[in-house]
């Protein structure tokens, strides 16, 4: 079988790993690009991070799962930054020449997002700042390179909190407000053959959501697990970092070339009631 994105280059923002018991989404879709045969550019704000994502790839390669080692290489960057934005795009055409695909994976919550009118201003500048224009810095970036090559694919990660919550105005906000950039991104770049298209995610079984809500709560893992589990319609369960990379493989895929500006639910059916 044809590999689904063989001799793409693809860039992974927020592809480091999350100390926890499950894989992230950023993990699990870089791993998953690299199976499927693309070149792949882990992109972490902790080096550390990034270079662990890339070494379990590159191990996976001496296995034989993936193409080469040589196939997978990492970086440090700061999506707050605008010039580290730039670099990023800077060192995957460095490296490999061009750059086809981009997924944004960087999000954050929590650290104070509360209702509207309980939540200090720089708490939502914060949260806007990374979740929002975090992703906008990156496809500027990215925007001329594939304009140029007439063609490209991006996925952004957003949340069903886009549509739904009443407790974490920032978070809410930011994930509509991603909503929207895709659609804007995919409107206004269509003729130059660039796709943009998003996840919209419900709850996954992901270091960040299920040991990030036990820290901030005090409670254990195994509770919030089962708590979140039990408000999935499909099967009871969460789904996981693999069911998010399998969903941005799809997307940022040829077998996805007439689909632009989708937003994608994958949620277990939690969102079905929400329009």
């Amino acid at each position: 079988m044809t590999k689904r994105v063989a001799g793409k280059i693809v860039v992974v923002v927020g592809a480091g790993q999350t100390p926890g018991e499950t894989i992230g989404n950023g993990a699990a879709i870089a791993q998953l690009f690299a199976r499927e045969g693309a070149t792949v550019l882990c992109v972490d704000r902790i080096a550390e991070r990034a270079r662990q994502t890339a070494d379990g790839i590159a191990a996976d390669a001496i296995a034989g799962e993936t193409a080469a080692a040589s196939a997978v290489s990492s970086m440090a960057a700061d999506i707050t930054n605008a010039a580290d934005c730039a670099r990023i795009v800077e060192e995957a055409r460095r490296r490999h020449g061009r750059l086809d695909i981009l997924v944004n994976n960087v999000g954050i919550g929590g650290g104070g997002d509360a209702p509207a009118h309980r939540i200090e201003e720089e708490v939502f500048d914060r949260i806007l700042d990374v979740n929002l224009k975090g992703m906008w810095r990156t496809i500027k970036a990215v925007l001329p390179v594939m304009r140029e090559q007439e063609g490209g694919a991006i996925v952004n990660i957003s949340s069903l909190a886009a549509m739904s919550g009443a407790t974490q105005l920032a978070y809410e906000v930011s994930k509509a407000a991603v909503n929207r950039l895709t659609t804007h991104v995919a409107q206004s770049n269509a003729r130059y053959g660039i796709r943009a298209n998003a996840i919209m995610m419900g709850f996954m079984d992901t270091p960040m959501a299920v040991s990030g809500i036990a820290a901030a709560t005090g409670r254990a893992t195994a509770a919030v697990r089962a708590e979140r589990d039990a408000m999935v319609p499909l099967r009871r369960r969460m789904g996981t970092g693999h069911d998010t990379a399998y969903a941005a493989l799809f997307l940022a895929s040829d077998e996805a070339r007439f689909i632009t500006g989708e937003i994608l639910r994958v949620d277990g059916g939690m969102g079905l009631g929400l329009g």
